[in-house]
């Protein structure tokens, strides 16, 4: 890895960040003059705290990493769109992106006005270290890997991120916000080996919390300092913050969740091999399957007119006919596959 404070912008780096109120002050008082705050009493009249102190030592207690090394954002969506902010020089550097992978990593760069090199998976959606290795330059400041992958599904070869990792000279973003549907430690063990590395994951999926808007983003304290410079000051609501710590506390039930939806995901997939349209159900280790079927757009448009929603991918590289079928509960996964037969 070069040294960060050749990665970082230049500008960044210099930066002073903003200093909020409760920057300022930080512990118990009285009477809190600082902030500008409505003096009347209500459940939220007060700031959050700026650095979510409490949830982070929460959930390093969880996942085993220093609260330094924890940045907590508007869902992962926010660290994804700061990296770049913070990384890559707008009509210089630029970002590489294998494809199919999460839109939201190029939506991010071409807001950012940062180019991005696209490079396919293999036809099992893998990594192709060969063409990767040969698109990076000294331009390209970050990698995007999705594991598992969105759409297809599947975990990307551990090994050969392993290998990305000790030869790419920038920063790698492992996006996890499927992990906790597979048997895989990921990543976040690995950060005291990598400090190029930075992992994503979420408490939309495995958590059941997607409306609360809380993404997880672990690194290095060194990058995860950087990102601190250039957030919003107050980027997590104590809404989000209060709901995060209570829920939290249910773990168990989180990997109850986990395991019916495995089950689930598991019979689906057995059953959806044996309907007629169906081409294909691609592996997945995620809370969702990548399936070709025959006339993907006209199945898809056939569901929307019973109420039932899924995706269609057909225009995604890789993808063509194939739907991405969230696991649903039982009954819904029952009301899906009778409508397939009819197809």
């Amino acid at each position: 890895m070069l040294p960060l404070e050749k990665l970082v912008r230049k500008n960044v780096w210099r930066l002073k960040p903003y200093s909020s109120a409760r920057d300022d002050f930080q512990g118990s008082a009285s009477v809190y003059l600082d902030a500008n705050e409505n003096p009347n009493p209500s459940p939220y009249n007060r700031y959050p705290d700026p650095h979510q102190y409490k949830l982070k030592e929460k959930i390093s207690n969880i996942k085993y990493v220093p609260a330094d090394q924890i940045f907590l954002g508007n869902g992962s969506d926010e660290p994804i769109d700061l990296l770049i902010r913070a990384f890559c020089e707008p009509g210089i550097d630029n970002v590489l992106i294998p494809q199919p992978t999460y839109g939201m990593y190029t939506v991010s760069a071409e807001i950012n006005n940062v180019e991005i090199k696209s490079i396919p998976l293999t036809p099992e959606f893998d990594l192709d270290l060969t063409r990767i290795s040969d698109a990076w330059d000294d331009h390209t400041k970050l990698i995007f890997l999705c594991s598992p992958n969105n759409p297809s599904g599947n975990l990307l070869d551990p090994e050969k991120i392993k290998t990305v990792l000790t030869q790419f000279q920038g920063i790698v973003v492992v996006d996890e916000a499927y992990i906790d549907f597979t048997n895989h430690a990921g990543f976040v063990p690995l950060l005291k080996i990598y400090p190029n590395l930075v992992v994503l994951q979420t408490l939309s999926k495995a958590w059941g919390l997607a409306a609360i808007r809380l993404g997880m983003c672990f690194a290095s304290k060194e990058i995860i300092a950087v990102l601190n410079k250039i957030k919003p000051p107050y980027n997590i609501s104590i809404l989000s913050q209060q709901t995060a710590l209570e829920e939290l506390h249910f773990e168990v039930r989180k990997n109850r969740w986990v395991s019916e939806i495995i089950s689930e995901r598991d019979k689906l997939k057995a059953n959806l091999i044996n309907i007629k349209a169906v081409e294909k159900v691609y592996p997945s280790d995620a809370n969702f399957l990548l399936v070709k079927i025959a006339h993907a757009r006209k199945a898809y448009d056939a569901l929307v007119k019973k109420g039932i929603i899924v995706r269609d991918r057909s225009n995604v590289v890789l993808c063509d006919d194939c739907l991405r079928i969230t696991v649903g509960s039982q009954q819904e996964n029952k009301i899906l596959l009778n409508e397939l037969k009819h197809l």
